[in-house]
């Protein structure tokens, strides 16, 4: 499975996904559902993957190998006037990889997939899109700052609880983080490494990227500290009594 966050806030965009394709006690795969383009000055781009593995890395590859010479390959995310225009491309692209990879007979559910896509295009405002499998798309919004794609569940809590627009970017991925170790928690099928990148508003650059692993000193911080956190609050709360 997966679990991959999208988060939109006044400071710009924060990014986060897992990196596990396959669980089992002697089967376990990595592949990074984290993608990114961008053209310093003029755009950036970042796509999060969730689904049927050949399905996301068909429409990333496809998407790829249209950005080598979008002067001359059609259509390419260095071509797309906006975000929405991107969002369309990719929604396309998605609908193209499936009808080639389920053909006439078969369930096309079986190859489905779904995709977080973010950024910026000079001359547009930072966007955030849910790309769904049949290719079609809704946009963030006020009442809804975040997406999730994958094992939502577990993680959700947190981030309905504690998002804020105004957050800095510190916040947002201590934030992010706390979701993702409630995920890791709960489900054998997302693990670490995580993937991490954060996108100023108007920068039009990429800003940090790390790769979060296991080891990570912050991450096994934030990890030690909301469980013990938890177990003070619980401690704290007033007992039943009839």
């Amino acid at each position: 499975m997966t679990y991959c966050v999208g988060l939109k806030m006044d400071r710009g965009l924060v990014f986060m996904s897992d990196t596990r394709t396959n669980a089992g006690l002697d089967n376990i795969s990595t592949f990074t559902k984290m993608h990114t383009w961008s053209k310093t000055g003029d755009r950036v781009i970042v796509l999060l993957s969730a689904g049927n593995l050949a399905t996301t890395q068909g429409v990333v590859s496809l998407i790829e190998e249209r950005s080598k010479a979008p002067d001359e390959r059609h259509p390419s995310v260095f071509g797309t006037p906006s975000m929405f225009q991107t969002a369309r491309l990719i929604g396309e692209t998605v609908k193209e990889v499936i009808r080639e990879a389920a053909p006439s007979g078969q369930n096309a559910d079986s190859f489905s997939a779904s995709f977080i896509l973010g950024g910026q295009i000079k001359g547009g405002e930072p966007r955030l899109f849910y790309i769904y499998p049949e290719g079609n798309f809704i946009e963030s919004s006020a009442d809804t700052p975040f997406f999730q794609i994958g094992e939502h569940k577990y993680g959700k809590p947190i981030l309905v609880r504690a998002y804020n627009p105004a957050m800095t970017f510190e916040d947002a991925v201590k934030l992010l983080f706390v979701s993702f170790d409630s995920t890791l928690k709960s489900n054998l099928s997302v693990g670490l490494p995580l993937d991490m990148q954060l996108y100023e508003a108007d920068s039009l650059k990429l800003g940090i990227h790390k790769r979060v692993e296991r080891t990570d000193p912050y991450y096994t911080a934030i990890s030690d500290g909301w469980s013990e956190a938890l177990k003070l609050a619980f401690q704290s709360l007033p007992s039943f009594s009839e």
